[in-house]
């Protein structure tokens, strides 16, 4: 009885003090609202946000094409005029430009230390010093070196060769080497599986392979696999050295820096590639079947980096944190945007990438904490994990700290929607979860798959930073819509870049119409100069998805979406992942599954549905943490993860919860799942059940849990 009185008291106090605040509020917006608005001038913020950012240009009752409304900006019509049209020209162009401007930098790792845990285990630290910078004049003279220094070797110019490594400014400097003697560069995911592997260094028919420390010892077998290669390059490591005996006999294993060395006094002149010219065969990682290489000429590249500087407000002074695997065609373009408009880009992984990060020593700052940078990429998974943690982090708190801070969330979401700043609630509160990624990042870009409304509007009101979601792919060189900055929407993809035209087709069988109302819907085809020449090797592939009209290449992309009145793309489900249910109900998986990650309790989750019965069952991952407080409230204390994965009494509470959540997120009732399996596994790209972009596979997590999904249908 007095706990309960307790509580009421409680909540009494933080009703009464969060109403005090309110009203303190209200007095200060009365006060300040004339000052703000003659300095804000939301009018023309709410102006921009509205304004049509696409018009028809031609229409009939089974397809609408879309056109941007927006004019060609600045280091556009500077390409032009410079005459930029391959990659190569991009380099040489910027070492003249910002010759002794800091271009690639590397943080340095002073030393690798034993770090005893509280739980008494001992964990490997870096001890990180600064970052140390290659300038635009130095990195394009390595480049050059290393691009003749292959010559040397025996790689000739139009030779496929291949990148496989992680992030980091030697992949940059080797990509541009290798432009730089018009090689194609085949990018193979650093996470992709041996057979993965083989297959992209075999169907490629490349001799030579760059590689990294890290990776090097898979080619130890992998090396049967692949019997046309006889040079490995790799770059090396700051504390280890390289173990280069036990390979196959007549391969050549060379450090990155030796071929820059002989590159130095090699005769061989550069052999600049043409537009046309195939830049990359990306491998997508394919979240269906073997992976596809993907042919991206120079053309191609220089296409969406002029579409993206269109949209993308870009600062000399800006710094780019890079962290995103470079063979993601996402992360490619958007570096190679920085290189072209003299933005600095400091490389990071997500080991090292905050304070907290698993290999940063207590004490010593993470990347972002050091670099400070202005400008990241990012995927939808990266920021629902950000997400999640800063909820993770209000919950935490005392009844007060949490009521106090969902009113300021809301306070500045209100504002926000009306075309203001709130400088100073910016100042006392949010700049403070903004320096979790350094403090002075203005602008994040999101690729890769669509993110949710909620983890969209979180992120930019939480971390004070415009959140520019984009949607492309890899056939079309990642360009095809991005938002404009002043977008104050959620959960759409932006208008269609200069540089593109957007298609809306019937999609009969899923009723997918542009007739639709009230916003016309169809399957997207992207059509322009940044649409690849098709699929390596595979001709039938490349007819089924590629065509050719008035002189303009398309793609069908398989992704369903609706144009809204201002000309901007929402998706709205995909081909693949539509099911029809027994009933006859439509169940659009990946739509259900976006928004039931923003469910505290899961980590991920992959649903199911069999056409012959009348509901979806699910295969979830939980996160760690919830579930095991979850496991408390249930009297369930000291059991393994696994245990707890494994309990019907988790089972069933984990699945009220996604229920409660489903109706939260206004799902039907068709679509929530009836039946849930719990993981013990974490899905990761290595074992194959999520591509590097970490996209679910559908095929391989059903061959993997079939049982599993038997279970539930039967019971």
């Amino acid at each position: 009885m007095f706990i309960e009185d307790d509580a009421q008291m409680d909540s009494f106090w933080v009703q009464s003090a969060i109403g005090a605040i309110k009203a303190i509020a209200f007095v200060y917006d009365i006060i300040t609202l004339p000052v703000y608005l003659v300095l804000q001038k939301p009018w023309q913020r709410r102006q921009d946000s509205r304004r049509v950012k696409a018009k028809i240009i031609k229409k009939d009752e089974s397809e609408l094409t879309y056109r941007t409304t927006d004019p060609p900006r600045d280091v556009h019509v500077k390409m032009l005029q410079e005459n930029i049209d391959t990659l190569e020209k991009v380099f040489n162009y910027v070492a003249k430009t910002h010759s002794n401007k800091r271009c690639l930098g590397t943080r340095q790792i002073l030393s690798e230390e034993d770090e005893v845990q509280p739980n008494g285990r001992v964990f490997k630290k870096y001890n990180m010093g600064d970052y140390k910078w290659r300038t635009f004049t130095e990195a394009e003279r390595q480049a050059a070196n290393f691009g003749r220094g292959l010559r040397e070797l025996g790689q000739k110019p139009r030779e496929n060769i291949v990148i496989f490594a992680e992030t980091r400014a030697e992949w940059m400097v080797a990509a541009h080497g290798c432009f730089k003697q018009a090689m194609p560069i085949v990018t193979v995911y650093a996470t992709l599986g041996d057979d993965g592997v083989a297959h992209c260094i075999s169907e490629t028919e490349v001799t030579t392979v760059i590689t990294s420390h890290d990776l090097l010892p898979k080619f130890k077998t992998l090396l049967a696999q692949c019997p046309n290669v006889d040079t490995i390059i790799y770059m090396e490591d700051q504390l280890h050295k390289t173990e280069t005996t036990g390979f196959k006999e007549g391969v050549k294993v060379l450090p990155f820096n030796q071929v820059v060395k002989i590159g130095q006094d090699s005769k061989f002149e550069s052999v600049p590639p043409k537009g046309d010219d195939i830049a990359i065969i990306m491998y997508t990682s394919g979240s269906t079947g073997t992976p596809k290489g993907v042919l991206l000429s120079h053309k191609n590249c220089i296409a969406t980096m002029k579409g993206f500087v269109d949209m993308v407000p870009i600062y000399p002074d800006d710094v780019l944190i890079g962290f995103l695997p470079l063979a993601h065609v996402f992360e490619l373009v958007a570096e190679s945007l920085c290189l072209m408009t003299g933005v600095s880009i400091g490389y990071s992984t997500p080991l090292t990438l905050i304070d907290t990060s698993s290999k940063i020593r207590r004490g010593c700052k993470g990347d972002a904490s050091v670099l400070k940078p202005t400008c990241m990429t990012s995927v939808p998974l990266i920021l629902d994990r950000i997400s999640k943690g800063i909820n993770d982090k209000v919950n935490s708190g005392s009844a007060f700290r949490k009521a106090l801070f969902k009113f300021l969330y809301q306070y500045k979401v209100k504002w926000i929607q009306r075309g203001y700043k709130t400088p100073l609630i910016d100042k006392l509160v949010f700049k403070k979860v903004a320096k979790l990624m350094g403090g002075k990042v203005r602008i994040i870009m999101s690729g890769g798959a669509p993110l949710s409304a909620d983890t969209h509007e979180q992120i930019k009101t939480c971390l004070c930073v415009d959140l520019i979601q984009g949607y492309g792919l890899t056939e079309t060189t990642s360009g095809a819509t991005v938002m404009h900055e002043r977008d104050m929407t959620y959960g759409r993809t932006g208008g269609p870049l200069t540089v593109c035209d957007i298609r809306l087709v019937n999609w009969e069988e899923g009723n997918y119409r542009v007739t639709n109302k009230p916003y016309p819907q169809g399957e997207v085809l992207i059509g322009g100069d940044c649409v690849s020449q098709g699929y390596y090797k595979l001709p039938s592939k490349t007819n089924e998805d590629f065509f050719e009209e008035d002189g303009k290449r398309w793609f069908k992309t398989g992704d369903i979406g609706e144009v809204q009145t201002d000309g901007v793309l929402k998706i709205i489900d995909r081909k693949k992942d539509l099911v029809k249910l027994q009933a006859g109900e439509y169940v659009s998986l990946g739509k259900v599954e976006s928004e039931l990650k923003t469910c505290g309790i899961v980590e991920n989750i992959c649903v199911y549905g069999d056409p012959t019965k009348q509901f979806t069952v699910a295969l979830v991952v939980p996160n760690q943490k919830h579930l095991e407080d979850l496991a408390e409230r249930h009297g369930l204390q000291n059991k393994t993860y696994e245990e707890l994965c494994s309990s019907p009494v988790m089972e069933k509470a984990i699945l009220k919860e996604i229920a409660d959540h489903s109706r939260k997120c206004k799902l039907q009732k068709f679509e929530v799942p009836a039946a849930i399996t719990l993981c013990k596994e974490v899905w990761s790209p290595d074992m194959g059940l999520v591509t590097a972009a970490f996209k679910l596979k559908r095929k391989d997590i059903q061959d993997r849990y079939q049982h599993d999904i038997n279970r539930m249908y039967a019971s």
